[in-house]
């Protein structure tokens, strides 16, 4: 039997830390410490070649539990809907109204932050209501 395997889930965006940043804020997450021998993730960005300032940044789960998020920039813009997407668990074990109610102050918290609302998906007979946004990229993700 293998053993679980870390993993990070990496992002292609335009802006690494601007993108970053918001997740942290919508997940609860952090920004790691700077490499050993930086004061700051700004003093280490400086001591890159000028090509690779401000291509790469990440956040972490405090608690050390969630997978490292990874930013890095990419030259082209997003075309086309994710293979790939987050489902941030903001209604696990609340039904009907009550998970509405949920999702839509969770919704509205990170619309504030930036974030695009799409459409809501209710609930049918397979699956509880899950409410579709995008990040401040267009990355889309859901609330469910």
């Amino acid at each position: 039997m293998s053993s679980i395997k870390q993993f990070q889930v990496t992002f292609d965006c335009a802006d690494p830390e601007r993108v970053a940043r918001f997740w942290c804020e919508a997940l609860g997450y952090v920004v790691p410490p700077p490499p050993e021998g930086f004061a700051t993730w700004d003093d280490f960005d400086r001591s890159l070649p000028p090509e690779r300032q401000g291509s790469a940044f990440a956040c972490v789960d405090p608690s050390g539990v969630g997978p490292r998020l990874f930013f890095q920039r990419v030259p082209e813009g997003k075309v086309v809907k994710n293979r790939v997407h987050l489902d941030v668990r903001v209604g696990s074990g609340l039904v009907g109204e009550e998970r509405l109610a949920a999702l839509e102050a969770e919704c509205a918290r990170l619309v504030a932050l930036g974030a695009v609302r799409g459409r809501l998906l209710l609930a049918d007979e397979f699956n509880e209501s899950c409410l579709v946004m995008q990040d401040i990229e267009g990355n889309e993700f859901c609330l469910d």
